[in-house]
This record gives structure tokens, C-alpha cells and sequence, in this order.
């Protein structure tokens, strides 16, 4: 048996070597003579595996440790047997916590508070309605669109994409990507969504590239539309536009969801989908010997500091979100290198407070997001 795996993917390594030959390597050189006598695949969203590189492999299986299969021609895979699975809600926390870092240092520079902002959500499946949980947390008014949960769920809970617009101060984006249908999110950011708002906006996206239109959002941009950028999905990755990126407020690699709990987590279950698949006898298999943080005692004395002030300083203490971004801004040439380079990023679990002076209230919050609270 014949494994071909992603050099990239965390923590794998030693994992199906007692059952077959292993071969690891870049994904992008991920080759239809290399792939020809594979069993599996184990990859990421830089291999694209449709037609050109599986036709007359022996191929059972293809697991992606991401949460996105745009890479995967399913139709195909499917029209040939060959098994697909991918990693859905494995980076979700990692993805909140993003999202949580860019409103705290939003908030932070731009000198507002959260509590007394609109925050609208488009698409609410794994990433987006933990998302949703934070900021319903720390006191933001949360709008949630996602039709086809709606369809599914009921109208409570859940808003038109013109409410949105008629009363988010802040959109992010956690959406797939489709590109047809009622319902596609292809380019959903456009002229005409930014041109509908009744208000500027701070625009976040954090789902796929695509899903914005990038000339629409540097037109709303330079227009007063949008009165600031968080981007971490771009079109045409990784030849990102430098005009938008040098728009931006905070830009970063595509990397939201590269914490070390997600990656761990999209690891585990590619190689449990294997196991499954190829009988290797190891379905319950979990990643080991995961990174700490430097740093894992978060020491907040609260006085004279508010709330916000409180839970900034323990948000983004796990994460810098502007040492990302200042990387990217710096070199966005070496986009790729910073998504395979990237540094140990923890999730709030993996953090203890240490507190004086802070209110029961705002160290329930704390508590509720994730954190550890120490007595």
C-alpha cells in the first residue's frame, strides 16, 4: 500500500507507517506519475485533485485535513469510485479566535467599543455560529444570515442579507464557495452589496477569496463604503493584489485557521477517514505531542482597566493578530512560505488567567469564550 501525504501536515508522521509506504511531499508537486500507484491521498487545498491527477491511479481515497474541498473535483471522485472526506469544523475555534483577535485590535486602534456594535454574520455553519457565540458573549448585537439554515431551522434567529446591510457596523464572511445556484456566494461581496449599505462598514473575510468581488471592495474602499479591511482569504491566491492589501487594516496569509488545535484536529480526522476506509485498525487515532504556548499564564490585574480593556488583553495575548499582518505587508511575495512557516498558535483552552481586580462578570465571559480561570 501506497500513502502520498502533504509535507505540511502536522503531527501524521509515524502514524501509517506500520501499514504502508509513505511518501511525503510539497503539495504542489504532488504529480500524476507520483499519485499513479497511490492507495490514498492525504492533502491540503494547494493540490488540486480532479481529473489531470487521478485518471488511472489506483486511488480509494482522498482525505484534505481542511475544511474546504474546492481543490477536489467530487464529481469526478465520485464518478470513479474514489472515496473523498474533508475536515469540516476542525479550525472552527481557530477561525473564532481570528476573528475575536481582529475586533479587539479594531477596537483597540480605531478607539470604539465593541459592546455598542452590530456585528452582521454571512453563513453560520461550523465557523460562523462559533463566531456568533463569542460576540453574543462580550455584549455585541449579533446578526446571523445563512438561508439554508434558515430553510431548515425557522426564521428566529436568522436575517435577510438587507437587514445586514441596513444595520451591521462590522460584516465577516464565514460562507463556502459555490458558484451557481440561487444561493452562490461567488463574488457575493460586490459593487452592489457594498453600494446598499447604509452606513460604512468594517468589511472581515475569512471564508474563501472568492466570495468577495476584490476590484468591488477597493472601489467601496477608496469610496468611504467600507471604512476599513480585515482580509485573510484573497482572489487569486497566492498572487494576492497589492493595491487592496496596501488598502487594508490588518492582512494576513490565509492563515486563519492555522492554529495548532485546528491543524491537530484536521489531522486526526484525515487519518481516522484512512483507517476507516483501509481497515488500517486505527479509528480512533489522535494527534499527540502538540506545541504549548510560551506563554500559557495570562496575569490580568483589572484595575482602573473596563471590560473591554480586560478581555482585549487576554484575547490578544494568544494572538498577535498584527504580527501577521505586518509579516504579509512586509513580504506578501513570500505569502506561501508564511502559510507553511506558520508560527504555534494556540486556542483559548490552552490558556489560564490569573486575575485580580476583575469583576465575576467579566471572568464568567472569559470563562464562557474558553479560558481557563485559576483560583
Amino acid at each position: 500500500m501506497k500513502i502520498i501525504i502533504d509535507n505540511k501536515i502536522p503531527y501524521i508522521k509515524g502514524a501509517l507507517e506500520p501499514f504502508a509506504e509513505v511518501v511525503y511531499l510539497p503539495g504542489k508537486d504532488t504529480s500524476p506519475e507520483i499519485v499513479k500507484d497511490a492507495d490514498a491521498i492525504i492533502t491540503r487545498t494547494r493540490t488540486i485533485c480532479n481529473e489531470n491527477l487521478l485518471e488511472g491511479s489506483k486511488v480509494k481515497i482522498i482525505a484534505t485535513a481542511t475544511i474546504g474541498y474546492d481543490h477536489i473535483d467530487t464529481k469526478y471522485c465520485e464518478a470513479k469510485g474514489i472515496d473523498w472526506t474533508n475536515a469540516p469544523g476542525c479550525n472552527s475555534w481557530s477561525v473564532a479566535q481570528y476573528i475575536m483577535a481582529a475586533l479587539y485590535t479594531l477596537a483597540q486602534n480605531k478607539g470604539f467599543q465593541l459592546h455598542k456594535k452590530t456585528i452582521g454574520i454571512v453563513g453560520a455553519g461550523n465557523v460562523g455560529s462559533k463566531v456568533a457565540f463569542l460576540c453574543q458573549t462580550i455584549g455585541m448585537k449579533v446578526l446571523i444570515n445563512d438561508p439554508p439554515r434558515q430553510r431548515n431551522e425557522g426564521q428566529a434567529g436568522f436575517v435577510s442579507l438587507e437587514k445586514i446591510k441596513q444595520q451591521a457596523d462590522i460584516v465577516t464572511f464565514h460562507t463556502p464557495l459555490t458558484r451557481s445556484g440561487n444561493e452562490k456566494t461567488f463574488h457575493l461581496a460586490d459593487t452592489a452589496f457594498f453600494e446598499n449599505c447604509s452606513q460604512k462598514i468594517a468589511f472581515i473575510n475569512s471564508s474563501r477569496g472568492e466570495v468577495m468581488d476584490t476590484q468591488a471592495v477597493k472601489i467601496a474602499k477608496q469610496n468611504g463604503k467600507v471604512s476599513e479591511l480585515i482580509i485573510d482569504c484573497w482572489e487569486n491566491e497566492p498572487n494576492i493584489d497589492l493595491e487592496l492589501m496596501n488598502l487594508a487594516f490588518i492582512t494576513t496569509p490565509h492563515i486563519a485557521g492555522y492554529s495548532r488545535d485546528g491543524k491537530a484536529n484536521g489531522t486526526s480526522m484525515s487519518v481516522k477517514a484512512l483507517s476507516k476506509k483501509l481497515n488500517l485498525g486505527i479509528d480512533n487515532w489522535e494527534c499527540k505531542n502538540v506545541e504549548l504556548p510560551e506563554e500559557p499564564i495570562i496575569t490580568i490585574n483589572g484595575a482602573n482597566k473596563t471590560e473591554q480593556e480586560i478581555i482585549s488583553q487576554a484575547v490578544l495575548h494568544t494572538y498577535s493578530i498584527i504580527d501577521d499582518s505586518k509579516r504579509l505587508k512586509e513580504s506578501p511575495s513570500t505569502f506561501e512560505k508564511q502559510r507553511g512557516d506558520y508560527p504555534v498558535r494556540r486556542e483559548f483552552p490552552s490558556y489560564s488567567i490569573q486575575a485580580t481586580n476583575v469583576p465575576d462578570s467579566t471572568l464568567n465571559k472569559l470563562q464562557i469564550m474558553g479560558f481557563n480561570i485559576n483560583e
